[in-house]
């Protein structure tokens, strides 16, 4: 009996302590390798927390471009990488590996800090910033910074305007001369900036360039033509799956896969991305079909010699000049109108019935008339507008086309409906200019 009653209480303490390396209890925002169950805020997006991590860890609540004020403003989160992504066969960053702190010691990889390099004279139209004139890329970094590229100039933008001291010169920041053709930031854990001019290419940790870099965009990005006009990027539906960057020239657009996405155990060794950090706060496994939805592309078959713009784009005639996206958000999932029953309306006689087109989750009622919203902090914490089973994930992407930009709502592909229509002056809400 004594020798039964030994054995129970072994197996109760066996027990509590499998239940306590299962938990998340005291352990929210930590990542152990050696153990079953993870609880750091990328687990949801890994696949990889433990049971109890909603109940005991509290979740952040990203909302996105629901925001407060009807303007237009764009700050950018920025990733780190240790491997070069646009390869098939990527290197694996070591565990032990961390993000560059500092300047590289060889002169062709080094870059003058934005914030410290001299203001450019203002005598180009280029160099101001209310002249009108085309932009020819926006660009935000993993840091938060934001960027408009025009000319030999470029601007770092806030949620008003252009701060002080810009323009400066593209070739005493970045090391090309300017102008570029179009930009990106990979949004995963480790993203690069990649900045793309006639046949070559440039990746950037922060704004630190590479080394080895430039290279050819046909060797990094296979069927991307040279002389793009804009290119943005998007981030994988899960993290079994790829992340996709989409570039425009002329009246078609291209879509690449990237091949490597780094994983869990990876990504913890780095500097935490504010960009990718914004998606997996986010992040369901509940929304997994509709990411695959809100993401997915065409295949690449479909897309090897391009598509025409104007035919999956509703809205946008080509040629634009630049595109970024916004961040992930929250947002109503759409309600279909009660189906009627044929004849059980009455018509008055003599009166026909205008028919009404298009989906009525695309008017102003349900699209926040929000803009720079999609890149500011200042309502991440806040709480969530929709309850989670009511939401679902959207995305908007930014064309910039001469004088005006459009807002297209990524899932439908469509310009957004809302008041003052689009499109809308550039300078007037991003770039701060009164007249």
């Amino acid at each position: 009996m004594k020798a039964l009653s030994v054995l129970l209480l072994l197996a109760l303490l066996q027990d509590a302590a499998f239940a306590a390396e299962e938990s998340c209890a005291d352990r929210c925002g930590t990542f152990d390798q050696q153990r079953k169950c993870q609880c750091d805020s990328m687990c949801v997006y890994y696949g990889s927390c433990c049971s109890d991590f909603n109940a005991v860890c509290p979740k952040k609540i990203a909302r996105g471009d629901t925001f407060a004020e009807v303007e237009d403003v764009s700050t950018t989160k920025m990733t780190v990488t240790t491997t070069s992504p646009e390869v098939a066969t990527a290197i694996t960053p070591s565990a032990t590996s961390a993000p560059t702190t500092e300047l590289p010691t060889l002169a062709a990889t080094t870059v003058a800090s934005p914030a410290t390099a001299a203001p450019a004279p203002t005598t180009d139209p280029d160099a101001d910033k209310c002249s009108g004139r085309p932009f020819d890329a926006f660009l935000q970094l993993k840091n938060g910074s934001t960027f408009a590229f025009r000319g030999q100039y470029f601007f770092e933008l806030d949620e008003d305007s252009v701060l002080p001291g810009y323009p400066k010169l593209i070739q005493d920041v970045w090391g090309m001369a300017g102008p570029i053709d179009a930009a990106f930031t990979r949004i995963n854990c480790q993203g690069k900036t990649y900045i793309f001019k006639g046949s070559q290419y440039w990746r950037f940790d922060g704004d630190l360039l590479d080394e080895d870099y430039p290279r050819e965009i046909s060797v990094g990005f296979d069927n991307v033509p040279n002389n793009i006009d804009a290119a943005f990027a998007l981030p994988a539906p899960n993290h079994r799956g790829r992340e996709r960057a989409y570039f425009f020239k002329g009246d078609k657009y291209y879509q690449y896969e990237f091949n490597h996405q780094p994983s869990h155990a990876e990504c913890v060794q780095l500097i935490p991305s504010l960009l990718f950090s914004r998606y997996t706060d986010l992040y369901e496994p509940s929304w997994e079909s509709l990411l695959l939805e809100l993401f997915g592309g065409h295949s690449s078959s479909q897309l090897q010699q391009g598509r025409l713009i104007s035919r999956d784009w509703s809205g946008i005639r080509p040629r634009v000049d630049a595109a970024i996206v916004g961040q992930v958000y929250r947002a109503p999932r759409p309600t279909l109108p009660p189906v009627r029953r044929r004849g059980s309306a009455r018509r008055r006689p003599g009166k026909r019935q205008r028919r009404k087109h298009g989906c009525s989750w695309l008017s102003s009622d349900f699209i926040p008339d929000y803009d720079w919203a999609d890149w500011t902090m200042d309502n991440y914490d806040s709480p969530p507008l929709i309850p989670d089973s009511m939401s679902t994930p959207a995305q908007h992407v930014y064309f910039f086309k001469k004088a005006n930009y459009y807002r297209v709502n990524l899932k439908t592909k469509r310009v957004d409906l809302v008041t003052p229509p689009y499109p809308r002056p550039i300078a007037t809400y991003w770039l701060g200019c009164k007249n």
